[in-house]
């Protein structure tokens, strides 16, 4: 037998008890209900910090911080990639978790571990390229390696399907490295009975490059790498001061002394074994009752001046590879050799500093949707400029906003322009992580937008009268829906029938791009990009739950829609004629799954997130 298949078998309990066909929910083992007891509230803590675990069932961490936010994936075991999104490091415990992506191809579309995302420069310039471990149903047998890409700079995507490497050998826990302007693989393969990290040279992020050797660059050869067996896997690129580190996994992740080995790139040539540098010792282990400190990943504080390491560890000795694995981080500093001194795990509930600059000030063009802020009285748009906000003609850059969700049930309003945040004065300042720049948003029937400030109770108003103080949000540009659900984008049409409305995996078509058109009160159509003349649009007798979505002319209250912006950053779309809420049909995963309107309840099958399309 295999030793993949012998690994396959002491984790087969784990997928019986996470796998879910075809939805976003995983059951909760109670081990895992133990560790969430563990966690400790925010209330309990002193001011600026927070305490590990960040949240429990968080196996094989990958976190970033861009433009003002941490974006966040663990292992999921389902069909579905999950991402969180805040702009502290202790929110991403409270943020919503967000499907960016699923896949129902039975060759690839079972068991999802391990997602990293990088920024490279790709032929279109920088983008995010989100790779995964993924296989097939009822074994671990097929596990290998695939690349999604993102549409522009923004983490939570959409993203595109690009391929795989190596479909038809056993190859998880992808990394890349970048060096001398040349791009590497790392991944994990079985040989024998031992796991080894292999490296490979790539032609762009999605394909190898014809002819380049794969080499092994870590082999299980010393004792505290065979705990339970032999092996290395998930490795990591740690760079600093012109130095290049590869931080591994060694030993297996069913044994509480799974830990962190260390190599060093000394020569000029990634695919040279002898080019790297063993270290004799594990560098990180496990301690103060965390076990198994493992599969990581790095990230820097928001003010660019510390370094920190993320990472799954237990809070048991017996716990093993399981949902019992939670999400950890810490900084950790650098000894005057110039070597990563990642310390000891931090005992769970111990207070931790957030990371440096949390608290600004920070000016920053967050990614998101851009919009404008139109007020219902005077119909002209807020604007900043210096930090000075007015109304003015709508269509000028400096009226332009992006509402980004703070993971707290809020919002903070950022300008495009300038990257400052509203504030409760009405100003326009730099991110200072205070409830002065945090907003609730509300939408009435008529969809109009009302922002009350988290610290005075004020609404942002233009002048004392109510209609001062409601607002519409335009979306400028073209738009992706996307469902939280599946991470996949509402349609106009599909082969089988042209003028269907259909959820499918986002592939830069144009009938996946929609555009907002003001036509009353607080309502749109959306006109599809394939087709600019026809509008989604409820058809058949469209006051009855269940009718089906559809492209279709653009007159009439059927093809009217508001945004009702729900306080985990996704959005209910309403329609006019029947107030009822746009829906993926059985809360699907399915390519081609029928889009219908419903009741309005709270389930991802009604959520949907706004993405910028570029």
């Amino acid at each position: 037998m295999k030793l993949h298949n012998v690994k396959s078998a002491v984790l087969a309990g784990v997928i019986a008890a996470l796998t879910v066909t075809g939805c976003a929910s995983q059951k909760e083992s109670v081990s895992t209900q133990d560790v969430n007891k563990k966690n400790t509230s925010a209330s309990e803590l002193p001011e600026g910090t927070f305490a590990n675990p960040l949240f429990a069932n968080g196996a094989d961490p990958w976190l970033e911080y861009w433009d003002g936010n941490y974006y966040l994936t663990t292992t999921t075991w389902t069909s579905q990639l999950v991402m969180r999104k805040s702009p502290t490091l202790a929110g991403l415990s409270e943020a919503a978790p967000i499907n960016v992506w699923s896949d129902t191809d039975p060759a690839r579309s079972w068991n999802f571990w391990a997602f990293e995302f990088h920024r490279l420069t790709g032929p279109n310039g920088p983008r995010w390229y989100l790779m995964y471990t993924a296989g097939q149903h009822g074994t671990l047998d097929h596990q290998h390696l695939s690349v999604l890409e993102s549409a522009g700079d923004d983490p939570m995507g959409p993203y595109e399907y690009k391929g795989h490497f190596m479909p038809n050998e056993w190859n998880i826990d992808g990394t890349y490295l970048e060096h001398d302007d040349k791009l590497y693989l790392l991944y994990s393969q079985w040989q024998g009975d031992e796991q080894l990290n292999l490296i490979t040279e790539m032609e762009n992020p999605w394909t190898l490059k014809a002819g380049s050797p794969k080499v092994v660059v870590t082999r299980p050869t010393l004792d505290w790498e065979t705990s339970g067996r032999k092996v290395t896997e998930g490795a990591e690129i740690l760079k600093h001061k012109g130095r290049t580190f590869l931080i591994y996994s060694a030993s297996f992740c069913d044994t509480p002394d799974y830990k962190l080995g260390m190599k060093e790139l000394v020569g000029d040539d990634p695919l040279n074994p002898d080019h790297w540098k063993q270290f004799d010792e594990p560098v990180f282990q496990r301690g103060n009752g965390v076990f198994a400190p493992g599969h990581n990943g790095f990230f820097v504080s928001p003010d660019g001046t510390q370094d920190w390491i993320v990472y799954h560890g237990n809070s048991k000795e017996e716990y093993g590879c399981g949902s019992t694995r939670s999400v950890r981080a810490q900084q950790f500093s650098w000894t005057q050799d110039g070597l990563p001194d990642f310390g000891e795990p931090i005992p769970e509930g111990t207070p931790v500093a957030m990371p440096s600059g949390e608290n600004g000030p920070i000016k920053v063009s967050v990614q998101g949707v851009q919009q404008q802020l139109v007020n219902r009285k005077s119909g002209q748009c807020l604007t900043s400029h210096q930090g000075v906000t007015k109304l003015a003609a709508c269509g000028t850059g400096s009226g332009l906003w992006v509402l980004d969700s703070t993971a707290d049930g809020a919002y903070r309003v950022a300008n495009v322009a300038d990257g400052t945040f509203l504030d409760d004065n009405q100003d326009a300042s730099a991110w200072l992580n205070t409830a002065t720049q945090r907003w609730t948003a509300s939408t009435t029937e008529d969809g109009w937008l009302s922002l009350n400030n988290n610290a005075s109770g004020k609404k942002l108003a233009a002048c004392n009268t109510s209609e001062c103080a409601e607002w519409r949000l335009a979306p400028v540009g073209k738009v992706a829906l996307m469902s939280v659900q599946s991470g996949k984008a509402v349609q106009a049409g599909s082969a089988k029938n042209p003028t269907n409305v259909v959820q499918d995996a986002w592939g830069q078509k144009l009938s996946q791009q929609w555009q907002f058109s003001h036509v009353g009160e607080g309502y749109y159509q959306l006109h599809s990009s394939a087709n600019n003349q026809q509008c989604l649009a409820v058809g058949g007798n469209p006051i009855v739950p269940g009718a089906n979505a559809m492209l279709a002319a653009c007159e009439g209250e059927s093809a009217q829609w508001r945004v009702d912006n729900l306080g985990d950053g996704s959005v209910h779309l309403i329609n006019r004629f029947s107030s009822l809420s746009l829906n993926v049909d059985s809360c699907a995963l399915d390519n081609g799954a029928n889009i219908s309107q419903a009741p309005t309840m709270a389930n991802d099958c009604q959520r949907f997130q706004l993405r910028e399309v570029k």
